[in-house]
């Protein structure tokens, strides 16, 4: 009989917490896609080049800011958004080997605005860059 009622009061106890999880808890938070347009580079300011190495390297490099315009076409601001893209030098050789992430942009508030991002490009690496396939994703609310 004690058993039975355990075992009665463990399975009311994981339905109520089924039930105040069910209707209280915070809403999902999913990726809201970042249209990205008006793609170009400049070479950085002297000030953004001082004391800059490629990842893993000691080689020379070139700073650049990819430049663009982020459309968010929902009316609430998009937090922390992850830029994907393929960039490519004048001989169609990647600039970021097995890295597709570019950068990150902290928030896009809702219609157009600018995004810069700094990204570094080996010496040897001619220009022009090719900017391929960039998008960008972020979350509605800050993810914890």
């Amino acid at each position: 009989m004690k058993k039975r009622l355990q075992i009665g009061l463990v399975a009311m106890l994981s339905m109520a917490a089924w039930l105040v999880g069910t209707l209280y808890s915070p809403p999902a938070l999913a990726m809201t896609p970042i249209e990205l347009k008006d793609l170009g580079y400049i070479s950085c300011p002297e000030e953004l080049s001082e004391g800059l190495v490629t990842a893993g390297s000691i080689q020379d490099a070139r700073c650049y800011l990819i430049t663009g315009t982020a459309v968010n076409r929902t009316n609430k601001p998009v937090i922390d958004a992850d830029v994907f893209g393929q960039i490519y030098d004048a001989q169609d050789n990647p600039v970021m080997q097995n890295r597709a992430r570019v950068g990150g942009i902290d928030e896009v508030p809702p219609g157009e605005s600018p995004f810069e991002i700094r990204v570094s490009v080996a010496a040897n690496q001619p220009e022009p860059l090719r900017l391929e396939k960039f998008k960008a994703a972020g979350f509605v609310g800050r993810v914890r």
